[in-house]
């Protein structure tokens, strides 16, 4: 690794810890120092972009997955000269609905009354490509990230995501290199959400992972992988 190696932050999403990009951790890091941004101690998007401002080098390239998205938008607009690539993963530029914003108060009471197992229960359907719903490793690492969130922390997470900005007036600002990946049967963040990013963007690279979900770093890390890898050697 060279001292001109780009530094690479990693945002995680809803209720997933580091583990969300642990296939990806030994390709990106090969390539520059990696970091997985803590998004466990802030309620809204203006902390999030904040704390990951203050431990973040000068310059470097940031990618968000689904929540992580939101958190990267924030960021791009509170110091664009300092993001030199961007990666949207699974993620939307806009604001929640009405009905999205009773969902959200509805899991945060649930993870008050019974637990995060259960709000996990709730989401992972639509965390997952269909034909993953039966997969018992992939449910087995969305209860553990979980577990390592904790319930408090899924509460600020909610509420930030809640008061969240639309994003969509500011798309055409961004200058820098960006991937804007999805995965073809993401039910959380539509493959059309993602188009909406990539069509705004001046220098957007859109991908779409096929038989993948909202999870696609963890269902199809290989493919994700090589995305990433090949949005990094972009100029």
């Amino acid at each position: 690794m060279t001292s001109e190696a780009l530094p690479i932050v990693l945002v995680p999403g809803l209720l997933c810890s580091a583990r969300l990009f642990a296939e990806q951790l030994p390709a990106l890091a090969a390539l520059g120092p990696t970091t997985v941004a803590d998004t466990t101690r802030d309620a809204s998007m203006a902390e999030f972009a904040q704390r990951i401002l203050a431990d973040a080098p000068p310059r470097f390239a940031l990618a968000g997955l689904s929540m992580g998205g939101y958190i990267a938008f924030e960021i791009v607009r509170r110091a664009p000269e300092r993001v030199a690539k961007l990666a949207l993963l699974d993620t939307s530029a806009r604001a929640d609905l009405p009905a999205q914003l009773a969902r959200r108060e509805e899991l945060i009471a649930l993870a008050q009354g019974s637990g995060l197992p259960a709000v996990v229960e709730q989401l992972f359907p639509l965390f997952v490509a269909p034909a993953r719903r039966d997969d018992a490793a992939l449910h087995a690492l969305v209860h553990q990230m979980a577990a390592e969130v904790g319930p408090a922390a899924f509460a600020r997470q909610e509420v930030a995501i809640a008061s969240r900005p639309d994003s969509r007036r500011t798309l055409a600002t961004i200058a820098c290199p960006t991937l804007v990946l999805v995965g073809a049967e993401d039910l959380a963040t539509p493959p059309e959400l993602s188009a909406e990013i990539g069509d705004a963007i001046p220098a957007a690279r859109r991908v779409v992972i096929p038989a993948c979900g909202h999870l696609s770093t963890l269902e199809r890390p290989q493919e994700v992988t090589a995305a990433l890898v090949a949005w990094l050697g972009t100029t």
